[in-house]
């Protein structure tokens, strides 16, 4: 990671009075060709020619108590995190006016004008705030988009509708009243998520459920603008979540892709369903069993496209680590990765090290490094 990051463009980007420079999506879209810090390479920003048969998983049963509905549904999911980490859900009772109502906000904060953005800018060590391009952290493999970022815990704090109001401003009161209610819809399917993932595994049903009610996640809103070049860059690179679940709605615009068989896979929008998919602290609650999923997000020439997205993660102090009996079920018996917290991972991501698809593998040997300040990754992404 680079501190201060130097972008190559065929102009130059705004300036800020402290003479940091700042992308959004207003001045990348009107770049003619891309600027040489958001090529990606080549086997990475390769387009996807197939489209990935996923399922898509009916959880009305679920939520009606049919006891049968609910072991269908648990095998499908299990079948698809033991082979890739990715699912779609639909009847998820997530009310379709909330989720309309959550995207015509998000231009509410994009269109503003960059400088009153960048007051509230992430900032170093946090996952939490504006950020355009990632250019405050990285200086190559940039990403095609803007995003903003906040947190979100379930209570009788409004959390979510104070940072709008009070950190932006009161004119956004209303959209933080709307990312408050879309939080809570999403925390309250990813607990049920939890069970579906439980009875799929065998361990008791109320196990992830009970470990993520205190969650202190992750709301996140993209933005991906058009691009004169799409076949050379990407508005999300190669990764896999370091969280523990990702509930993502995109738009019926597409570009989102997972790697599967060694390839890249288009993944269709399915009209009201959202997309769930594994990340790195469940594979890790599941000792390796359930597999963390590699996406990423391709962008387009003709249309920009959005999408709402919730990490869940657990609270911060919480010690990550599998159920004995899925240990023994583990290949070998043994315990794929160490004891560690949310707190950790987040410090190892955020300050140490660039997400792709083996953070995981790289954590364990930094966490268990003697010598955290001179670590260097061993592991390395296999070739796409």
């Amino acid at each position: 990671m680079a501190s201060s990051p130097s972008v190559v463009l065929s102009s130059p980007p705004p300036t800020s009075k402290d003479g940091s420079r700042f992308i959004d999506s207003n001045y990348l879209q009107k770049q003619s060709h891309v600027p040489a810090n958001f090529k990606w390479p080549e086997e990475d920003a390769a387009s996807a020619q197939e489209e990935l048969n996923a399922p898509v998983v009916d959880l009305e049963g679920f939520f009606n108590g049919d006891v049968v509905a609910t072991e269908n549904a648990a095998k499908l999911i299990r079948s698809s995190c033991l082979r890739h980490g990715f699912f779609q859900v639909t009847n998820h009772r997530v009310d379709a006016d909330l989720i309309q109502l959550a995207y015509d906000h998000v231009d509410d904060f994009f269109n503003l004008p960059i400088e009153e953005k960048i007051k509230v800018q992430r900032r170093p060590g946090s996952p939490y705030g504006y950020s355009g391009a990632h250019m405050d952290r990285f200086s190559s493999n940039l990403p095609w988009k803007e995003t903003f970022s906040f947190a979100f815990q379930d209570g009788p704090d409004k959390i979510v509708a104070d940072y709008f109001k009070f950190t932006i401003s009161k004119d956004f009161e209303q959209t933080g009243l709307v990312y408050q209610k879309y939080s809570e819809a999403m925390h309250s399917l990813s607990l049920s998520i939890m069970e579906l993932l439980a009875i799929g595994l065998g361990v008791d049903r109320m196990l992830y459920r009970e470990f993520f009610e205190d969650a202190v996640s992750i709301m996140r809103t993209n933005l991906y603008p058009t691009c004169q070049e799409p076949n050379l860059s990407l508005g999300t690179g190669p990764h896999c979540d370091p969280n523990a679940l990702t509930i993502l709605h995109q738009d019926l615009v597409g570009g989102l892709d997972v790697f599967v068989d060694n390839k890249w896979h288009k993944v269709r929008p399915v009209l009201g369903a959202l997309v769930i998919n594994i990340g790195d602290v469940f594979a890790a609650l599941s000792n390796g069993i359930y597999r963390s999923c590699l996406h990423r997000a391709a962008v387009n020439s003709h249309k920009e496209r959005r999408s709402l997205v919730f990490f869940m993660c657990p609270r911060a102090d919480k010690v990550v680590k599998p159920a004995e009996e899925l240990v023994c079920k583990s290949e070998g018996g043994t315990r794929k990765f160490p004891d560690f917290t949310w707190s950790d991972l987040l410090e190892f991501t955020q300050n140490h090290y660039r997400v792709n698809e083996t953070t995981l593998e790289n954590f364990t040997d930094w966490f268990l490094s003697a010598n955290r300040s001179n670590f260097k990754p061993t592991h390395f992404k296999t070739s796409h």
